[in-house]
């Protein structure tokens, strides 16, 4: 992954670090505590149900926002006493991409290009390519798909030559193409060692491209890890589909097994889409599955098939925030 060191390497910058971040307003706490850290050349993904206090960070991180407690730092500047000089390393897409639609995709960079130091014709050129727009990069935004703008979006964040990418919901409203195309392009940036600060509510995308993540509840980051060992602590679910129903489910009820009454609590929808009505959804040890597939045999109850749930970031991110929906 990006972020990993081979062995004797020094661990890699620290390009973000948010430390006991809060956030009251009125007589209400909307972020109650989050800190983590983002590495150059990492991909970090934060996650958060509908009022987590997502967005609310979002802005922290980029000063549009003051907290209320805590400290955002980037390249060691705090963002509180030294916005210019911290964010001078930061690119950003707050929500959407902000563009004139009745300029070309140039002079829309153009305009941005001039309230930095040192961007030029030849920047504007090479982010331009970067992003994959310089065959259109002279035609009117009003005739760019959303993709298209997206992308203009993002080169307008890569002028300054930013070290950190904040992108909030990149891959709003593309198509499953323009999400790869968009999936590969970050991995890209962080390959030449960007870090890459990534919000978004499809938790599968999360799982492809994130090094990281952050997974923030109720205002409080509830954990932060690598995707795998955070999945890998989730829990272990096997979908059985059986004939009489009732009657294997009550079977494996009597062996100790945890069936699960609402299964669309804790998987995710792609798996929920293949279940049938024959099927019973047990929280279990894969290793058990042999004995209690004999025992089903043996009391003539007939076995269609049995599934592993391999563990996803979503199933995990529905235990760990009770069901609620995400942003």
């Amino acid at each position: 992954m990006a972020a990993q060191n081979k062995a004797g390497q020094q661990p890699r910058q620290i390009v973000l670090k948010v430390e006991h971040l809060k956030k009251k307003i009125g007589r209400t706490w909307i972020v109650r505590d989050v800190s983590f850290e983002v590495r150059e050349g990492e991909i970090f993904g934060f996650l958060g149900p509908n009022g987590a206090g997502k967005t609310t960070t979002i802005r922290m991180l980029v000063d549009l926002i003051r907290p209320t407690e805590g400290s955002v730092k980037v390249c060691g500047h705090e963002v509180n006493r030294e916005p210019e000089r911290a964010l001078a390393y930061v690119g950003s897409i707050v929500e959407n991409p902000e563009v004139y639609n009745y300029l070309t995709g140039w002079e829309n960079l153009e305009q941005f290009a001039r309230m930095m130091n040192g961007v030029d014709a030849a920047r504007i050129a090479e982010v331009a390519e970067m992003v994959g727009l310089d065959e259109r990069i002279h035609d009117k935004v009003k005739t760019y798909s959303l993709g298209m703008r997206q992308r203009l979006g993002i080169a307008q964040a890569l002028l300054g030559r930013p070290k950190l990418m904040i992108l909030d919901e990149p891959t709003n409203g593309l198509d499953p193409k323009g999400i790869k195309e968009l999936r590969q392009f970050i991995k890209g940036l962080a390959d030449e060692g960007m870090a890459v600060f990534v919000s978004s509510h499809l938790l599968s995308e999360i799982q492809l491209l994130c090094d990281r993540v952050a997974i923030i509840s109720r205002g409080s980051v509830l954990a932060v890890g690598t995707v795998n060992e955070l999945i890998q602590g989730s829990s272990n679910y096997v979908v059985w589909e059986l004939e009489p129903r009732h009657k294997g489910e009550a079977l494996l009820k009597a062996a100790g097994v945890t069936v699960v009454s609402k299964a669309g609590d804790v998987l995710d929808d792609a798996i929920m889409a293949g279940i049938g009505d024959n099927a019973v959804v047990a929280q279990m040890q894969p290793e058990d599955i042999p004995r209690l597939l004999a025992s089903l045999v043996g009391a003539g109850i007939h076995v269609g098939a049995v599934h592993k749930i391999n563990p996803t970031l979503e199933q995990l991110f529905l235990e760990m925030t009770d069901g609620e929906t995400i942003e």
